[in-house]
């Protein structure tokens, strides 16, 4: 119910702001349709302050090639600048722009900030930019000099990467939360809000969190929220890692202790990143890589242990996803290899290989609950099961069975059909237990119970009520057929005595029958019918079948 309200809430929520966007309203009369109105203000691109320029300590020109400019246009694109006013000059133009505010560039230049300009023919001045000193010196700005159209192009399949990654974590933290829904498992929810927070510190490594408008606020405090989504990122990370390599599975308690320890990050590195002086910004997001990267060799340890003992990790409670894990931790392995080598690319595309990363881990971990929500279904429908059998002759029970039967009846009732129960209970089964003892009396009802199975042939339709009675069900039969169908039932469960083997032991079973009546509203007038009918079976001498006495329904009013 609540589930419903919520939907339905939401439903009118996105109906509203539909209506308030001017998205829903009468469909326009014509060939095509004009949207948008005609703008009042230029385009947002935007001059230094010198506050701003005085801030900026890297300088970078990019001289002429010999001869000079040759008159046509260039772009320059500079990526890779997490914080702070990027400046793009020549001559007497100069603008700047934010990498976390998309309404301070050039509009033809999202993933980084960029611009075009076209020095005269022999111009022989470089092209001038510069930026604020970043806090990590493996992070360096890129920049991408050429013509207009392959650096537009190249910054928007940038875009479009970085996009596509947060939209991936949308889908999956959707999917997750379709999981828990399914199966009530709090994994899901974790791993659900595990995508939420990819998303959010993806959107701040990637600028978008200022695209098309700041929706984050992260105004120029730029390096304290990547700082402070570092430590929470990458120790959730690390704990995530650790959970699908089996790690918990080796060290019971340390489920506790690391989701302890990673709460303490996330509380720690959002107070520092928001506290310190900006000097101390630098030795702390230095010191979180480098507690990230040895969590990393350990847990990669751990997941390779795992693999190479796959016997000794299973006893000890590791399962299938510990080879997932693995897979999910290949990328970081190969972007810290890259960035021992020093590879240019790593360089250049180090956002798009962060987030490619982070990505893939979220994709593996989603197959991985996709095998956990396999066992949960796999578990459920075996207690289901083994709720709905009984455990000594492994035919449905009673509950099941009376489950069955109701299906039963409302199909003879949607297909004006026949259906014929019977009761069957076994003679003096007490006797049984007293001269050949408790064990004998069991056999018995497995052997009733096997050979009732095979001559039914559905063995839904074989029920174990309680005790030595059984419930036949026979849809579609009734009258002199369904009498012969219990008579040749009666007649098999006197022989199953003699496949037991035990001197003296004799087998019968008085059965009672009743067929669907019209009038019958329900199972319990059909059960008591056939009650009735085996209780005369026992009171005419036991060893028969009798039919439920059917008398004449009222007439209809």
């Amino acid at each position: 119910m609540a589930l419903r309200l919520v939907l339905l809430g939401l439903l009118v929520a996105l109906w509203t702001w539909l209506q308030v966007q001017g998205a829903i309203g009468p469909q326009p009369q014509g060939e095509y349709l004009v949207a948008g109105a005609p703008a009042w203000e230029p385009a947002p691109v935007r001059g230094c302050s010198p506050e701003a320029l005085a801030a900026l300590d890297v300088r970078v020109e990019i001289p002429p090639p010999e001869g000079g400019w040759p008159g046509v246009p260039q772009a320059v694109d500079v990526f890779n600048v997490f914080a702070g006013e990027v400046m793009v000059a020549h001559g007497e133009r100069e603008v700047c722009g934010r990498m976390h505010d998309a309404g301070t560039r050039d509009s033809r230049f999202r993933a980084g900030v960029g611009m075009v300009v076209v020095p005269p023919a022999g111009d022989m001045e470089p092209i001038r930019v510069a930026w604020t000193r970043p806090l990590k010196p493996a992070w360096i700005p890129t920049v991408r000099v050429g013509a207009p159209s392959p650096v537009q192009q190249i910054d928007t399949a940038r875009l479009l990467v970085r996009a596509a990654a947060l939209a991936v974590a949308i889908a999956l933290a959707f999917t997750a939360l379709m999981g828990f829904l399914s199966a009530r498992d709090g994994v899901f929810l974790g791993y659900a809000l595990l995508c939420l927070l990819a998303v959010l510190w993806q959107a701040i490594l990637s600028g978008l969190s200022g695209y098309p408008q700041p929706w984050l606020p992260v105004g120029e405090s730029e390096w304290r929220w990547l700082t402070a989504f570092s430590c929470i990122g990458l120790s959730t990370l690390l704990y995530g890692m650790w959970l699908l390599v089996g790690g918990a599975a080796l060290w019971l308690s340390s489920r506790r202790h690391l989701l302890q320890l990673t709460l303490a990050c996330w509380i720690g590195g959002a107070v520092l990143a928001a506290t310190l002086p900006m000097a101390a910004l630098a030795p702390l997001a230095r010191g979180v890589d480098l507690a990230f990267r040895l969590g990393y060799l350990m847990v990669f340890a751990i997941g390779l242990y795992g693999a190479s003992h796959r016997r000794a990790f299973a006893a000890a409670g590791g399962s299938a996803e510990g080879t997932a894990g693995l897979a999910a931790m290949l990328p970081f392995l190969a972007m810290g290899l890259l960035d021992l080598a020093g590879n240019r690319w790593l360089v250049e595309y180090r956002v798009e290989a962060i987030q490619g990363s982070i990505t893939w881990f979220l994709t593996v971990s989603a197959y991985a609950l996709n095998l956990r929500l396999g066992r949960l279904r796999r578990q459920r429908d075996e207690m289901q099961q083994l709720a709905d059998t009984d455990a000594l002759t492994s035919l449905p029970n009673r509950r099941a069975g009376l489950r069955t039967l109701e299906q039963r009846l409302q199909q003879a009732r949607a297909g004006d059909g026949a259906l014929t129960v019977g009761f069957l209970d076994i003679d003096l089964f007490k006797r049984i237990n007293d001269l050949h003892g408790h064990a004998v009396g069991d056999r018995v009802l497995v052997a009733v119970a096997r050979v009732l199975a095979a001559a039914v042939g559905e063995p839904a339709h074989v029920i174990r009520m309680g005790g030595e009675e059984f419930l036949l069900l026979l849809p579609g039969v009734e009258g002199e057929a369904a009498r012969r169908r219990m008579e040749f039932l009666r007649r098999r469960v006197s022989e199953a005595a003699a496949g037991l083997g035990v001197p003296g032991l004799a087998v019968t079973a008085s059965i009672g029958l009743a067929s669907l009546r019209a009038g019958d509203r329900d199972a319990a007038a059909l059960l008591r019918r056939a009650d009735e009918a085996m209780y005369r079976a026992k009171r005419g001498g036991r060893d028969r079948v009798e039919a439920a006495v059917e008398e004449p329904e009222p007439p209809a009013v």
